[in-house]
């Protein structure tokens, strides 16, 4: 079967070997890992700084244009291969579960998407990172609490008012009461200006005594 069907390196395409799965082990050693989850005052979380007030955040990778992570998140969301989302789920959770704030966490949160594109493409990006997280961290995953209300347009680089602007007041909460005096991973695929999750965490601090931390597969920087 291997030779009529071979199973494909998810970033550069070339044929795996017997001792590779999902990536070559060219296109692992290229991931620009960020071990943000070990550092205070990283990147993520300067971002959010005067924004929302973050108890944690972190990336896995860096994004770099036409880089290995721009190949793998362009599958993961536009060529229904989650399983990359699994697979980097896996291992955040791995990395998180050792670290003190973050294994305090209670529940996960996906970023929504408007229910108008899930019917599009079948799915969320971001649901497989998110539930390999939560389960690493003993946690819920909870994708039912935090509703995109309204479609914003996609746009990966856009100035942060502008984003702000798209996505404020678009997201709605739905069982809140599911959070209440929770810490709360809020989980994306991509951190860019970091106007959407901004948005998300401002709607999730209307119920009270939450507390909120970021985490997602890459950044960019």
């Amino acid at each position: 079967m291997n030779i009529f069907f071979p199973e494909l390196c998810l970033g550069c395409q070339s044929v795996l070997t017997d001792n590779e799965k999902h990536l070559c082990s060219g296109c692992r050693h290229q991931l620009p890992i960020t071990n943000f989850h070990r550092e205070r005052n990283n990147p993520v979380e300067r971002i959010f700084r005067g924004r929302v007030k973050l108890e944690r955040g972190t990336a896995l990778l860096r994004f770099e244009k036409r880089g290995i992570v721009q190949q793998l998140l362009h599958n993961l969301k536009y060529r229904h291969r989650e399983e990359i989302g699994l697979i980097f789920g896996r291992w955040m959770g791995e990395l998180l579960y050792d670290e003190k704030e973050f294994s305090t966490v209670d529940a996960v949160v996906p970023v929504p998407i408007h229910k108008n594109k899930l019917r599009r493409r079948g799915y969320n990006q971001v649901t497989q990172f998110g539930k390999e997280v939560a389960r690493k961290l003993n946690a819920e995953y909870l994708d039912d609490v935090l509703l995109k209300s309204q479609p914003t347009r996609t746009k990966v680089f856009q100035k942060r008012l502008s984003r702000w602007t798209q996505d404020d007041g678009v997201f709605t909460l739905n069982h809140s009461d599911k959070l209440k005096n929770k810490h709360v991973l809020v989980v994306d695929d991509i951190i860019t200006t970091g106007a959407t999750i901004e948005a998300c965490s401002l709607t999730l601090n209307k119920e009270s005594g939450i507390k909120i931390s970021v985490a997602a597969i890459a950044i960019a920087e």
